[in-house]
């Protein structure tokens, strides 16, 4: 049996470009991508925590160092620069893959710089 796991989060990254004239995808700082391993072309999701919108499309490989975070395309319509989102990467694991399994996730500050890393999601008590 395989179960689709959380590979890697990228959490509160801030849009740095809408470019609706392209042809398609995310391009993200390549070492936000090495970090989290996420690779070129991989399948995301994307959602967008100002206004709730949730789209899937690809990652492609944005300059190291710059911060970029592009949604382009028809995506474009769903995201403004300045927004908040969570990029997410899936995956699929066996059950021996599983029994040492944690995600990364990559935690944002502002200007799309790394404040901090984890593999696990601290539980809030409301």
């Amino acid at each position: 049996m395989q179960s689709t796991m959380l590979k890697a989060k990228l959490h509160q990254a801030r849009v740095t470009h809408a470019v609706l004239e392209y042809e398609g995808s995310c391009a993200i700082d390549g070492n936000l991508l090495d970090m989290a391993g996420i690779r070129e072309y991989e399948q995301i999701q994307i959602y967008n925590i100002e206004n709730g919108q949730r789209f899937t499309t690809y990652a492609i490989r944005g300059e190291e160092g710059s911060g970029i975070i592009s949604v382009n395309g028809a995506a474009a319509h769903l995201a403004e620069v300045g927004q908040r989102v969570i990029i997410c990467a899936y995956a699929e694991y066996t059950e021996a893959e599983l029994i040492n399994f944690k995600p990364r996730m990559i935690y944002m500050a502002e200007g799309n710089e790394v404040s901090h890393t984890a593999n696990a999601i601290p539980v809030q008590v409301a």
